[in-house]
C-alpha cells in the first residue's frame, strides 16, 4: 500500500512540477511573435510615420507640434483641412501609479509604466503595459462597422484639452478630451478621459455623431501582457466575464460574443489591462494566426447621438485592488487551480491562507520571513493528524515480517490472501490506509499554498535577504533546492517504513528527483518546502524521543501469541 502511494505521489509531482519545464526544454510553449512592417506603419503614433523606412524613431515630447509630410490626395486635402490640427502632439498623464502617454493621432494610447513595479530584466526600469513597434494596435483604438469611417477615426488627428498638469492629492481628478471633426464625411468624435491621483481606473465617455449601428474600443495588442511565459498555473491572453462567467480560453473563431458582458480583459501572472463598458455591450476577439492577439467591445450608439461610456483599468493583479472594483475581476488570480483545471474546494482554503499570510506580513515586512511563520502555523494545526499517520506506519511497521509471512504462505490464492490481511491487521488492530489519510487531507493545503505562492503579486521582486532578493524567481545559486534535498535524504533515513531494501534504494532518487525540479522553482516555494521538511525532522525527532521510546509492537504481539 505505501509503495503504491508513494509512487503515485512521485508520478503526481512529476507531472505538476516538471510539465512547464519539460515543454520548456521541447520548445513547445508559445511565444510571443513580433509581426514587423516591411515599411511604415500608418498606425505608429509617432511622426516617423512619414518618414522613410529605417528611419529612427523617438516619442515627441508633449510641447512639440510635428507636421506629416505625407502625400494626400483631394478628399484627404478637405478632410486635413476641415480636422485641427494638422499636427501630431504626444500628451503625457503622471500620477503616482503610473505614467501614460496619448498621441492625437487617432487619439490612443502609446504606453502605461507602472511605477511602483519594476521590470524582471534589469530590476530597475518601470513595467511598460503597451507594446509597441511592428504591427501592434494600439490601445483605445476607435473603430466602426464601416471601413472608411473606421479608418479616420483611429488614423485621423484629434485637437486636445485638459484642465490639469499634474494629479496628486491636491488635484486628484484630471479630465483630457480629445475632438474629432470631420465636416467633409459628417462624422465628429469627442472621446473624454477622466484621471484619478489615486487609481489605476481612467472613467471613458464617448460622444459619437454621424455614425449608426455601434462603436468598437480596442483593448490593443498584447495590452497588459508583460510576460508570455506562459506558466501552468492562471491564463496568459485573454479573458471575459459574460453571463457571470469567466472564459479565459482562446475563442475557436473571431465571432462577437453576445450576453450580459462586465469586461474583456489581456493578462499575465500579474498584470492586467480590462474595457469595463457601463452600457450594452459584446465582446470581438481577434486572433493573429493561432494567437489571440487582441480584443474589443462593441458599444451600440444611440441615433440621438447620447454619449456611451466604459472604464479602463490597467495594472498590477493586486487583490484587494481588484476587489474593490466589485467585478470579479480578482477571479483572474486563480487561487482554485489543481491538475490543469480550477477547483472551488482549493479556492475554499486557499483564500483564508492568503489573509492569514498578508496579515503575518504586516507585521513581519518580510515575505521570506512570514512564508516560514506561516509554514510553522500550519504545521502545528496538522501535528495531531501527523501523530495518528506516525502511529499507524510505526504499527504497519511492527506487524511488517507477519504480514511478509502471510504473503509468502498464500502468495497463489489471492482471495485466501485477502482473507488473512484483514484479519491480521484486525487483530493487531492496524489500519493499513491510517499513515495515507492524514496526507489526503493535507493536499488542498499544499496546493492551496502552491497557488498562493506562484500565483500573488504581493511575492514579486519580494527579497528574503542574503543571496535571495526576489521570492517570485529561482534561487540564483540553487543553495536552497540542495539544502531542501538534503533534508529530503534526510527524512526518508528517519521515518519508519515497510517497504523492503530494494524499494527503499529506489526510493533515494526521490530527493534527487525532486531537486532536480525544484531548481527552476520559485525561492518562495523551496523555501516552504525545505521549512516543511525541517519542521518534519524534528517532529519526527520529538516523536522517537519522547513518545515511542517503547519496544516495537511486533515482539509483543509475538510474546502473547506465544502465551496462546
Amino acid at each position: 500500500m505505501e509503495k503504491r502511494v508513494i509512487v503515485f505521489l512521485v508520478l503526481s509531482l512529476a507531472i505538476i512540477f516538471g510539465y512547464e519545464y519539460l515543454l520548456k526544454e521541447l520548445g513547445l510553449l508559445p511565444q510571443p511573435t513580433i509581426s514587423e512592417p516591411a515599411g511604415p506603419s500608418t498606425s505608429d503614433p509617432s511622426p516617423s510615420s512619414s518618414a522613410s523606412p529605417g528611419a529612427p524613431t523617438s516619442h515627441v515630447p508633449a510641447s512639440k507640434e510635428l507636421a506629416t509630410s505625407k502625400p494626400a490626395s483631394g478628399d484627404d486635402r478637405a478632410q486635413e483641412a476641415s480636422a485641427k490640427p494638422s499636427a501630431i502632439e504626444v500628451v503625457e498623464v503622471e500620477t503616482d501609479l503610473y505614467r501614460a502617454k496619448f498621441t492625437t493621432r487617432g487619439a490612443v494610447l502609446i504606453s502605461w509604466e507602472l511605477k511602483r513595479y519594476h521590470s524582471s530584466s534589469d530590476g530597475k526600469s518601470a513595467v511598460q503595459l503597451v507594446r509597441q513597434g511592428g504591427k501592434f494596435a494600439e490601445p483605445l483604438t476607435i473603430t466602426t462597422d464601416d471601413a472608411s469611417h473606421s479608418k479616420e477615426l483611429s488614423e485621423g488627428i484629434y485637437r486636445v484639452e485638459r484642465d490639469f498638469t499634474t494629479l496628486d492629492q491636491d488635484h486628484a481628478t484630471g479630465h483630457m478630451t480629445f475632438y474629432y471633426d470631420n465636416p467633409a464625411t459628417g462624422v465628429r468624435l469627442e472621446k473624454q478621459l477622466t484621471f484619478h491621483a489615486d487609481s489605476y481606473v481612467v472613467d471613458i465617455t464617448l460622444k459619437p455623431s454621424g455614425l449608426s449601428g455601434a462603436v468598437k474600443v480596442g483593448l490593443g495588442t498584447n495590452f497588459g501582457v508583460v510576460d508570455w511565459g506562459e506558466g501552468f498555473i492562471g491564463s496568459v491572453g485573454a479573458a471575459s466575464l459574460i453571463d457571470d462567467k469567466i472564459e479565459n480560453d482562446m475563442p475557436e473563431s473571431e465571432t462577437e460574443r453576445k450576453g450580459s458582458l462586465k469586461w474583456v480583459a489581456l493578462q499575465d501572472k500579474y498584470f492586467i489591462a480590462a474595457l469595463i463598458p457601463k452600457t450594452n455591450a459584446s465582446a470581438l476577439p481577434k486572433k493573429q494566426g493561432d494567437k489571440l492577439a487582441s480584443t474589443a467591445v462593441r458599444l451600440t450608439v444611440d441615433s440621438s447621438g447620447a454619449p456611451v461610456g466604459l472604464q479602463l483599468f490597467a495594472g498590477p493583479k493586486e487583490y484587494d485592488t481588484l476587489q474593490s472594483l466589485q467585478i470579479r475581476l480578482e477571479d483572474t488570480i486563480d487561487f482554485g487551480w489543481f491538475l490543469f483545471g480550477s477547483w472551488d474546494m482549493v479556492r475554499a482554503v486557499a483564500k483564508p491562507i492568503f489573509y492569514v499570510l498578508r496579515y503575518i506580513n504586516d507585521y513581519t515586512h518580510n515575505y521570506g520571513l512570514t512564508i516560514i511563520l506561516l509554514t510553522v502555523i500550519i504545521k502545528l494545526l496538522f501535528v495531531p493528524l501527523q501523530y495518528k499517520s506516525y502511529t499507524s506506519m510505526k504499527k504497519m511497521q511492527g506487524i511488517q515480517p507477519k504480514v511478509a509471512a502471510v504473503q509468502e504462505k498464500f502468495k497463489d490464492d489471492r482471495e485466501r490472501l485477502n482473507k488473512e490481511l484483514i484479519k491480521l491487521y484486525r487483530d493487531h488492530k492496524v489500519n493499513p490506509v491510517g499513515g495515507c489519510l492524514p496526507m489526503v487531507l493535507q493536499m488542498p493545503v499544499f496546493i492551496s499554498l502552491f497557488n498562493i505562492l506562484y500565483m500573488t503579486i504581493d511575492l514579486r521582486q519580494a527579497p528574503l535577504g542574503l543571496w535571495i532578493s526576489d521570492l517570485s524567481v529561482q534561487d540564483p545559486y540553487y543553495i536552497l533546492p540542495i539544502i531542501m534535498g538534503i533534508s529530503m535524504v534526510v527524512m526518508q533515513k528517519i521515518q519508519p517504513t515497510t517497504m523492503d531494501p530494494t524499494q527503499a534504494k529506489i526510493m533515494l532518487m526521490l530527493p534527487a528527483l525532486m531537486t532536480f525540479l525544484f531548481i527552476n522553482f520559485p525561492a518562495g516555494l523551496v523555501l516552504y518546502w525545505l521549512t516543511n521538511n525541517v519542521l518534519t525532522i524534528v517532529q519526527q525527532f520529538v516523536t522517537d524521543r519522547f513518545f515511542f521510546r517503547a519496544p516495537a509492537i511486533a515482539p509483543a504481539m509475538d510474546e502473547q501469541d506465544g502465551k496462546k
